[in-house]
């Protein structure tokens, strides 16, 4: 092995630096670190604000929806289940109510307390429910009828989701079902859904899984927080069961919009008559308000199509009718409850009975006012109905009445009767001769 020389040795040792130039490399690698700091902080703040432009645009999206669309609200008194004799007739009762407001197509049911915080009743125990407003507190027969409207309201395969096991729900497996336009089935091909956010993790911050009753969640391009309900609309044709389905978030009045399915309504509590009108979720309010009572004006007597309205309320009373309501708020300074109403009508003139009750005048009033309301802007008429279940896609064989009834029951065998012989004919005129002497 040669030795290598002291020159050759050298080459490999680095040389060493001045001071002067290990300050210039230490001020040359913190300028490269601030730069790459600035450009990131910069791409943020660029995220940031994309995000929030999005943000406005489908707050503003959402807000013109609204607008665009005319509604129907209802306003219930929550005292009503106080004079049913169970808590069966109890859920019943607001199983009838949720009915109505699905087949006449409301879009907001107000629970309103028209009884006032006076005597005995100012110490009764208050409920709590979520509503459209968030938690409220109120009593308890408001916020029972409140939770079994929400509760018939949500699509079945939220349900388990969104209400635990509760007291008032106990009976809530008598009702009927609404069998509403956006309770889809697990093979319905419609685009629109409604669904919950799930805490399924995904590879960046900004998406989510959503569950919308399907064999997989689909994924949103949006980051939202777990156990929030929203309405997603995937691409048409989409293979139901594939694993990846990609979808958007947008507003709930949006398929009402583009395809004209009603997509069920709101709950809201009032705590008391004055709140039902003061607080309406929609901009400038109600532009029409209706009151119902027998001392009303006779609908009969209304033009068809005279009741123009962007967004309309109908108010219906309890048990003894709106007065007590109005007597109860010491915010409404007028002396009769219909200067509170731009209408105040009878729905139900010449009435056999003594009293119309609640459940029964919501049914009659919505039907009779049909023919006298005239929204502002209509929606479209829903045409995609092979995209929805239908009344007789119950999941079940159907058979038809006689076809069920020839399927368990055994055949039937012709017989031959013999003919009669020369005995019987005989027997036959004697029997004649023996009843002639009762004549």
């Amino acid at each position: 092995m040669k030795p290598t020389s002291g020159k050759a040795a050298n080459a490999h040792v680095p040389k060493k630096l001045t001071e002067r130039q290990k300050i210039e490399r230490k001020e040359l690698k913190r300028k490269k670190k601030q730069d790459r700091l600035l450009k990131r902080v910069q791409r943020e703040f660029e995220q940031v604000e994309r995000d929030k432009a999005a943000a406005v645009e489908v707050k503003v999206e959402a807000v013109a929806e609204k607008e665009l669309v005319s509604t129907l609200s209802i306003a219930v008194p929550g005292s009503i289940l106080d004079n049913a004799q169970s808590p069966e007739l109890r859920t019943y009762l607001a199983g009838q109510i949720a009915r109505a407001a699905c087949i006449f197509q409301v879009d907001e049911v107000v629970v309103f307390d028209d009884c006032g915080t006076t005597g005995n009743q100012a110490t009764e125990k208050l409920g709590t429910v979520d509503t459209s407003e968030g938690s409220t507190s109120a009593r308890r027969c408001c916020v029972q009828l409140a939770r079994i409207l929400q509760y018939l309201e949500c699509p079945q395969y939220l349900r388990k989701f969104f209400f635990p096991i509760h007291n008032d729900l106990k009976f809530c497996g008598l009702l009927s079902p609404l069998d509403s336009q956006h309770h889809l089935r697990q093979a319905s091909e419609f685009e629109f859904r409604e669904g919950i956010v799930t805490n399924k993790p995904t590879k960046n911050d900004k998406s989510s899984f959503v569950n919308v009753g399907l064999l997989n969640d689909v994924l949103v391009d949006t980051h939202l927080d777990p156990g929030v309900r929203v309405t997603v609309k995937m691409p048409p044709g989409v293979d139901l069961k594939s694993k990846k389905i990609r979808a958007k978030v947008v507003p709930p009045a949006q398929p009402r919009q583009e395809t004209g399915i009603y997509w069920g309504y709101t709950v809201r509590i009032a705590n008391s008559l004055s709140q039902v009108f003061t607080k309406s979720p929609y901009k400038g309010g109600y532009d029409l308000t209706v009151g119902t009572s027998d001392t009303g004006t006779n609908v009969q007597e209304l033009e068809p199509r005279s009741l123009n309205y962007k967004h309309v309320l109908v108010v219906f009373g309890g048990v003894l009718g709106l007065e007590p309501a109005l007597d109860n708020d010491h915010k409404l300074n007028v002396d009769s409850v219909e200067q509170l109403f731009d209408q105040y009508l009878n729905t139900v003139p010449r009435q056999g009975s003594r009293t119309v009750r609640t459940e029964e005048a919501i049914l009659i009033s919505l039907a009779a006012l049909g023919e006298k309301l005239a929204p502002t802007v209509r929606p479209k008429e829903f045409t995609s109905f092979e995209a929805i279940p239908q009344s007789q896609d119950t999941g079940i064989q159907q058979y038809a009445f006689n076809e069920k009834k020839r399927k368990h029951t055994a055949p039937v065998v012709e017989t031959v009767e013999p003919k009669p012989t020369e005995k019987d004919a005989s027997a036959a005129s004697a029997s004649e001769d023996d009843m002639a002497r009762f004549d």
